[in-house]
């Protein structure tokens, strides 16, 4: 699939967590280098804590402050770029939808989700239903498994699916979002290896890259493990001669 090469580019990322912190500094390093007019908004509500220094990217003088403040103010000011970012969880879909209209007409509109919650994943799948352009790039994980979906809407067709396409059990979701968990509970994550949330970075950034620089992006979907060290793309299926 094709994209334009020389439009602006617009890119919101929910999430700037383990696999989001990750993300960010190569985020910015990849809209300095192609030299467009771009937008890069950071959301996320956490805080950062003692426990986040483990795998996530972040140091001990952020400890107090706000993910998507920390991230945006670090790396736009290292590329000499705008910063945007939202200092709290995006859990409604207007507010969502006003996050993606771009600063710049036609622009390249792209969604990075980069959230632990199939509540959050559910938004997303809704939202990107209701536009009528938007590239929908999901990364997840477990422990050392995950995968990164990439869902293209172009013209209000639907070109390729999104995570929720690949695994619907994310539209019935069971789990709550970030705002709506207790303090005690919301304190409490799930065990995942620091590789794990690399791969998941990486591999988002491979398929931002492709899209971006590259202008052509041949794989639908990505799964890994970071256990065995082993990546499987899913290629669009030849058509027959």
């Amino acid at each position: 699939m094709r994209f334009p090469v020389s439009c602006p580019i617009h890119i919101v990322m929910l999430g700037c967590g383990g696999t989001g912190g990750h993300i960010a500094p190569h985020l910015y390093r990849l809209l300095y280098s192609v030299f467009r007019p771009s937008t890069a908004i950071l959301c996320d509500g956490d805080l950062v804590e003692k426990r986040n220094l483990v795998r996530q990217n972040f140091v001990s003088r952020d400890l107090g402050r706000n993910k998507a403040e920390v991230l945006a103010e670090r790396y736009s000011a290292a590329f000499g770029m705008g910063c945007r970012y939202v200092p709290r969880y995006i859990e409604s879909e207007e507010g969502l939808r006003q996050l993606l209209y771009p600063d710049y007409a036609d622009a390249l509109v792209i969604l990075l989700g980069c959230v632990d919650n199939n509540r959050s994943r559910r938004m997303c799948n809704e939202v990107f239903y209701q536009t009528k352009n938007l590239v929908y790039i999901d990364s997840g994980n477990g422990l050392a498994n995950g995968q990164v979906v990439c869902g293209v809407r172009k013209g209000g067709r639907t070109l390729r699916r999104p995570v929720a396409g690949f695994y619907p059990d994310i539209l019935d979701p069971t789990d709550k979002f970030p705002s709506e968990l207790p303090c005690a509970e919301a304190s409490v994550s799930s065990p995942q290896a620091m590789t794990a949330n690399l791969m998941a970075a990486t591999l988002t950034l491979c398929m931002l890259y492709n899209i971006i620089a590259g202008g052509e992006l041949t794989t639908r979907m990505t799964t890994f493990s970071s256990k065995t060290v082993n990546v499987r793309p899913l290629l669009p299926k030849r058509r027959a001669a």
